[in-house]
């Protein structure tokens, strides 16, 4: 049996997709809506997904995905890791935690001892997923027995998983690529154009590599689904949050604070990684600083284009 734990609309659309392969549990704390999730409008669950709030119920399963947001999963973690002991863990959050600055796989590999941790991640939105529109992601697992195990059981013929050993590189892709939207939406929302958002794109791509490079992944994990396949997506569809509050940012509208936008927070680690590092990460240091409203994007575009030249 698999279990998903995080109701949201991503948690949602992957138990709708995976009962095609069988039964599975979807567990959040305030399930207050019966057949439709409101946060995934249009799609109704299948007979083989049973929504619940007893989370007792849902750590049954010995694979069990945990949708959880980045900034959450650690807190999660601490209070139910010794329960998660054991069981084949899927993190799906893409974000490095505030607190700690590590990685949801760092996270779950310290608090549930004995745990196979692996990583899914890539270019994907939950309404696609949702209604069984192809999609293909990556799978990240350390152990390649237990990624191919994983691979087959998470598997449907519209999700498509590409395994991987590299959990930093694919990881780290899925959070990086959430700053670089925000620079992208904001360059977009202040009117600046496509070939700027073309730019933010190519040079966000190179502080991903190069970060992730830095940080012991393999450069080619980030050129996979994990990385230019996610930022391609983010940077381009208003359906990203992280996107979408960028633009607002650019366009000097307000944003619903209730949206969770991961790539704010974590802009605000890597800020103090690359301090720490002594890494230059100048478009991430930028969106760092829009999203506490230090510096205005005009003032963030300029700073970025007045830096030295350099080879490409």
């Amino acid at each position: 049996m698999i279990s998903v734990l995080g109701a949201g609309a991503f948690g949602t659309a992957l138990a709708v997709a995976l009962a095609e392969r069988g039964a599975v549990t979807l567990w959040g704390r305030r399930i207050g809506w019966q057949g439709e999730n409101p946060r995934l409008p249009g799609v109704t669950l299948p007979e083989g997904v049973s929504a619940t709030e007893d989370l007792t119920r849902a750590l049954e399963a010995t694979v069990i995905l945990l949708a959880l947001p980045a900034q959450a999963l650690g807190g999660f973690l601490q209070a139910h890791g010794a329960d998660l002991a054991g069981k084949r863990l899927v993190s799906t959050a893409k974000g490095i935690d505030l607190a700690t600055l590590r990685g949801p796989s760092a996270l779950i590999a310290a608090r549930a001892p004995g745990a196979v941790v692996a990583v899914l991640t890539g270019p994907s939105f939950a309404a696609d997923i949702a209604r069984g529109l192809p999609t293909a992601l990556t799978l990240a697992c350390a152990d390649a027995a237990e990624g191919r195990a994983l691979q087959e059981a998470l598997s449907t013929p519209t999700l498509r998983l590409y395994r991987t050993t590299d959990v930093t590189g694919a990881e780290l892709g899925g959070a990086l690529k959430n700053v670089i939207a925000i620079a992208a939406g904001a360059v977009i929302g202040a009117g600046l154009g496509d070939s700027a958002r073309a730019a933010i794109i190519t040079r966000g791509f190179a502080e991903m590599t190069r970060l992730a490079a830095h940080l012991g992944a393999s450069p080619e994990t980030l050129t996979g689904l994990s990385g230019l396949g996610d930022l391609t997506l983010t940077c381009t569809s208003a359906q990203s949050r992280n996107f979408r509050f960028g633009a607002a940012l650019g366009a000097a509208q307000d944003f619903d604070a209730a949206t969770t936008v991961e790539g704010a927070a974590t802009a605000q680690a890597l800020a103090r990684m690359a301090e720490a590092e002594g890494l230059d990460l100048p478009i991430s240091a930028m969106v760092a600083r829009l999203a506490t409203g230090a510096i205005s994007v005009e003032k963030a575009m300029t700073h970025l284009l007045s830096r030295p030249l350099k080879e490409e």
